[in-house]
């Protein structure tokens, strides 16, 4: 077996961040994880399974069930020199840490004029598809896309997945980590040797020449499906994982467009006011000249999260996307 060969592992996305997760404590003694049932219990997915008794528990901390209290001491570790990766249990549980968040997490660097730094990760399982109760399937990144002085990516990949939890501790400012939960438990390759990209770049996941599907974190592997199923048609679809939600690295969606003419843009979240939203204006005004048809989105409905068995109507799916596409390729 080549070093190339052991360096590639099969796993799912919640054994590759809790294999990020490691590799972060054991690289920086700085590095801190907190969170509500993260200790013996490995947290509600299992991503912090182990870690406890490996680094023990002043660096693998169990909280009380406050989450503006864990966003606030998160603070004042951070400014003594600490690296903190907080757990929010569901997305439906952030907004008790909205106000920490917003008004002191992402203004401090801003209000000391850089002269101290926020490096504070906040991961955050999001969206759909898991069958859970009302506020434990929410999609709440735009609030903090929203919000200057944060950064939001998504994972979409097992293979990202460890890489860019890395990339998000080792950074000097606050990270929104939104970990698509319905992509938990699937497999993937996880290169342990290369991150192939940086943390705020976007990615194409399949190359096509007719229109361009856009997405992130649950959201991909929806629109690879849909490309599928459209090639056996003969239409030629390329996906862009957007990865980073904020910033946004406009130069492949830019490229992409200005090849295929067209794009839809999908995501688990509702559309008024969304990052689809922003990107579609960006898109139309950046590319203007190279598009062959409107700019499309593929969001849920704009309601609250409905009950669980209701979720597969809500939540967009293929067959959404797919007709989105037909009316992208109509004109």
């Amino acid at each position: 077996m080549t070093m190339v060969e052991q360096s590639i592992q099969t796993m799912p996305m919640a054994k590759a961040l809790n294999a990020g997760l490691r590799k972060a404590l054991a690289d920086d003694p700085k590095v801190l994880l907190m969170g509500e049932d993260i200790g013996p219990l490995g947290g509600v997915f299992r991503i912090t399974e182990g870690l406890q008794a490996e680094f023990g528990k002043t660096r693998v901390m169990d909280t009380p069930l406050a989450e503006s209290g864990i966003v606030g001491t998160a603070i004042g570790l951070a400014m003594g020199g600490y690296r903190p990766v907080l757990e929010i249990q569901f997305d439906g549980f952030i907004f008790p840490g909205f106000d920490q968040i917003t008004s002191q997490l992402a203004k401090l660097t801003n209000r000391h004029e850089g002269t101290i730094s926020m490096p504070i990760v906040i991961r955050v399982p999001f969206g759909g598809h898991i069958g859970a109760v009302e506020h434990h399937q929410e999609s709440p990144e735009a609030y903090f896309a929203h919000t200057p002085g944060l950064r939001v990516v998504s994972p979409s990949t097992p293979h990202d997945a460890y890489w860019m939890i890395q990339e998000a501790i080792a950074s000097n400012d606050p990270v929104m980590f939104f970990e698509p939960k319905s992509r938990y438990w699937p497999k993937g390759e996880v290169d342990l040797s290369s991150s192939n990209a940086p943390l705020h770049a976007s990615r194409v996941a399949r190359e096509g020449t007719e229109i361009t599907l856009l997405g992130y974190g649950p959201m991909v592997n929806v629109l690879l499906s849909a490309a599928e199923l459209a090639a056996e048609e003969g239409t030629s679809i390329e996906v862009i994982d957007l990865r980073s939600l904020s910033p946004v690295d406009y130069g492949p969606i830019v490229a992409s467009v200005q090849k295929t003419g067209r794009l839809v843009i999908a995501a688990e979240a509702p559309g008024f006011a969304s990052v689809g939203s922003d990107i579609a204006a960006t898109v139309t005004e950046r590319a203007f000249y190279s598009l062959e048809a409107p700019v499309l989105r593929v969001n849920a409905f704009d309601a609250p999260f409905p009950p669980a068995k209701l979720e597969t109507t809500y939540l967009p799916d293929v067959d959404r996307v797919l007709e989105a596409v037909d009316r992208a390729m109509a004109y």
